[in-house]
């Protein structure tokens, strides 16, 4: 579960929850639904499902069923999966920016409540149409949001998107070529930059004993840069650290694996690509990672004290 917090010069407000679907570990969805059906301001996103397990009439007929239970509230974000764990369990995932296209398409027709027939490489719908019996037959406002890392599919994101959900274990400075590449896609389409809407993940971790909020952050770093080094090398992480962690990180590691690697993880790269640190240093961490574009920072709560990450931000990040 992560928090977005919007911040004026006087407060912080939880603008939304989001529940992340990544490893083999939780479904987003049913938390979704416990958030919704407890909640009643909160805006409720997933972040992110993947584009290749639930075929594009589940995955409406999904959210069409949690903005039953939070009307206006839901928010689709969708990601294109990594490997090594797609090949694991039998999916290859080529073509991902057709993939990615022909999904989100189907998906926003069907949410319009639309009779949908379409014929693609990867999505194949003949005259479907999401079938409510009973409640509300309007079209739901579900905004898409796509989670996207790479520039291509940046770009597409902003061609196609309500919003681009900005990765979390990224430098500030990757935000300037992101931001980039939205607009690109956004001038596709006719739209302006500051049409999309760009919550960005951020890895919190904060602790009045400094050392403490570091290493609590290293291990999840250590994970990513093993597992996901696209992603730490779009950050500026050298491929000489990438390749050492990648000789020692096997997926799924283990946890003495883990422990070995996170010796070859220094401070300033934990601190490059997170937030992470004393309350002061996690607060400023923050602040850049809007000053450097991202609308709405989702912070990612590492370690037991949540309360304290809460208060951190109790009086704003922008000030």
């Amino acid at each position: 579960m992560r928090l977005s917090t919007c911040s004026t010069p006087n407060r912080v407000a939880l603008e939304a929850v989001w529940q992340a679907e990544s490893r083999l570990v939780r479904d987003a969805i049913v938390p979704m639904a416990a958030f919704a059906a407890t909640t009643s301001k909160i805006k409720i996103g997933s972040g992110v499902i993947n584009n290749w397990t639930r075929n594009p009439a589940v995955i409406a007929a999904t959210y069409l069923t949690l903005d039953d239970l939070a009307q206006d509230r839901i928010i689709l974000g969708i990601g294109a999966w990594w490997d090594p764990l797609a090949q694991k369990v039998g999916i290859t995932r080529s073509k991902p920016l057709l993939a990615m296209r022909e999904v989100v398409t189907t998906v926003r027709d069907l949410l319009a409540r639309k009779r949908v027939t379409f014929h693609g490489e990867f999505v194949n719908l003949d005259d479907v149409e999401l079938d409510v019996v009973h409640g509300r037959k309007e079209p739901r406002n579900v905004p898409i949001y796509i989670g996207a890392t790479g520039p291509q599919m940046m770009a597409l994101t902003g061609e196609i998107a309500d919003g681009a959900v900005l990765n979390y274990l990224v430098s500030p400075k990757y935000n300037q070529g992101a931001l980039e590449q939205l607009e690109v896609g956004a001038k596709k389409a006719g739209r302006r930059l500051d049409d999309i809407d760009r919550p960005q993940l951020v890895v919190c971790s904060v602790d009045n004993d400094r050392k403490k909020a570091l290493d609590n952050a290293r291990k999840l770093v250590t994970q990513y840069l093993g597992q996901q080094p696209h992603i730490m090398k779009a950050s500026g992480v050298s491929q000489e650290l990438l390749d050492e962690i990648g000789q020692v990180l096997t997926w799924p590691a283990t946890e003495e694996q883990i422990e070995q690697a996170m010796r070859l993880v220094p401070d300033d790269v934990v601190q490059m690509i997170t937030a992470s640190g004393t309350p002061d240093e996690v607060r400023a961490k923050v602040r850049e990672y809007v000053q450097y574009g991202a609308t709405c920072p989702i912070l990612y709560p590492l370690g037991d004290d949540v309360r304290l990450m809460i208060d951190t931000f109790a009086h704003g990040y922008s000030h």
